[in-house]
């Protein structure tokens, strides 16, 4: 155990406290609106790197680097696919995002906007939307734990069930307190710490490389390790990620609450490049890590085990917080994102008729916070459970499947119907489940096939029932024109 680097641990968590007591006492009077969706208030920089924070959680330093490290490089072409998706999600489907959530009655969750799109009275939608959530994001939370029980444990030697309960006590501690506002903030410092430590460590290690103290040689490795088109499953299935974007609620909730049409144009560039550089340089921490490394028994471990070669104690310290803040701003927004379905989907229209006060909202909110957390434990500590990158996969494919093609559809299609988007999440969801359940044998990421069932069902349903009516075809009319003063 290095003293340094659970000092500097410590004085990182607590920050990550401090900011979220600062926003409980700043606005703990704002209401659902500001606890879920910041008031609509968040600039450029926080709302790009908080959005890329969220989404690169641990397996970007633990996952996908042991992917590279085992596999070789073609399984770059999963940074690939999430690089393209990315930049589309935020050119494409962020602007009218935005401009649609505010046209259809100012929603301020997902399945919200979905059922206000189409002005529908029915709470069938929000709530088959609030169950996936609830049950995908236990899953996706449970990765981010486990990423953190893995780097306590070969770090400090402490137990790694006992270390999942420490982290997951402080992310809890500040998503409960202070809501999106602390979210963001602390994922927006933990964006700017995640690039740092993917950006110096793999530099560092390569100058180590060409002084000769490496394991090993570039030239060493097994035979295919270099070759970027190996296998054309591994193509198909990388790019296959990149669909994960358009329906991942925790990422374009984002989009949904930012200050103006303006600020985002601004994040796009941000958060497009903040993503660009995170997914390359963790595809050469693998590589490079397995020269500097040589074999080692736990693949996930090679950004952990690169850091604490090359740096002093304080240095690896902080670089190796990193990988906290990767898994820290993954789970508080996945935490919040289940809260506000549930507490403005489902209890508040549903179970209380639309009678519970903002305080009630928040309580309501922060409950399921502490459910989910408590859930999502469970899972992470089960060594049947799979690993940081399985974790992933399973949670990133029900959610780009289910709502990927129905968000894109109520966003540029006019014929799209309250009927199709029901279909197409269910349909998605389901394929998704079956596909990875039955023919994962197969080597093609279950995304790709669901993701176009999930469209193919949505189209044909929508084409079958009945027209939208007049009033949704304005609301429709209006959000594409819909301009801010």
């Amino acid at each position: 155990m290095n003293i340094s680097e659970v000092v500097v641990f410590v004085i990182y968590l607590c920050f990550m406290l401090g900011i979220g007591v600062y926003f409980f006492v700043r606005s703990k009077d704002g209401g659902d609106k500001a606890y879920f969706l910041g008031g609509r208030q968040m600039g450029a920089w926080v709302s790009a790197l908080s959005a890329g924070a969220s989404d690169m959680s641990a397996w970007v330093l633990m996952g996908l680097p042991a992917s590279i490290y085992v596999a070789g490089i073609g399984q770059a072409w999963i940074a690939i696919g999430l690089s393209i998706g990315y930049a589309i999600s935020w050119l494409v489907q962020a602007p009218r995002l935005r401009r649609f959530t505010i046209v259809a009655n100012d929603s301020i969750t997902v399945p919200q906007y979905l059922t206000n799109r189409f002005l529908s009275k029915s709470k069938a939608l929000q709530v088959i939307c609030a169950v996936i959530f609830l049950v995908a994001y236990t899953v996706y939370a449970a990765s981010s734990m486990k990423a953190c029980g893995t780097l306590f444990h070969t770090v400090i030697g402490i137990d790694t069930t006992t270390a999942m309960y420490i982290a997951t006590g402080i992310i809890v501690c500040y998503t409960f307190l202070g809501g999106f506002n602390a979210v963001c903030w602390t994922d927006f410092f933990q964006g700017l710490l995640m690039l740092a430590a993917l950006l110096i460590a793999p530099i560092f290690a390569l100058g180590i490389i060409n002084g000769g103290g490496a394991a090993m040689s570039f030239s060493d490795m097994p035979a295919g390790y270099w070759n970027l088109f190996e296998n054309w499953k591994d193509v198909v299935s990388g790019l296959g990620w990149g669909l994960g974007y358009f329906g991942m609620p925790h990422i374009i909730v984002r989009f949904m609450s930012l200050e103006s049409q303006k600020s985002l144009k601004k994040s796009a560039k941000i958060g497009i490049t903040w993503n660009v550089l995170i997914v390359i340089f963790s595809v050469a921490a693998g590589c490079i890590g397995h020269v500097l490394l040589g074999d080692i028994a736990d693949s996930s471990t090679v950004f952990i085990q690169m850091v604490r070669k090359i740096f002093p104690g304080v240095i690896s310290g902080v670089l190796l917080s990193a990988i906290l803040a990767a898994s820290m701003s993954t789970a508080d927004s996945q935490l919040l994102a289940s809260a506000s379905a549930f507490a403005s989907d489902v209890y508040k229209p549903i179970l209380r008729k639309n009678k519970a006060g903002d305080k009630e909202m928040l309580w309501i909110g922060r409950a399921v916070v502490l459910a989910i957390s408590i859930a999502a434990l469970l899972i992470a500590s089960n060594p049947n459970a799979g690993s940081i990158m399985d974790l992933v996969s399973n949670a990133w494919g029900v959610f780009g499947a289910a709502f990927g093609p129905t968000i894109l559809l109520s966003l540029f299609w006019k014929r799209f119907t309250f009927s199709g988007a029901v279909s197409g999440i269910l349909v998605g969801a389901a394929v998704d489940v079956l596909w990875f359940a039955f023919l994962s044998s197969t080597g093609i990421y279950e995304i790709i096939p669901a993701f176009f069932a999930s469209t193919v069902a949505a189209v044909v349903v929508s084409l079958l029932s009945k027209k939208p009516d007049k009033e949704v075809e304005e609301l429709f009319d209006k959000a594409v024109s819909f301009t801010e003063e």
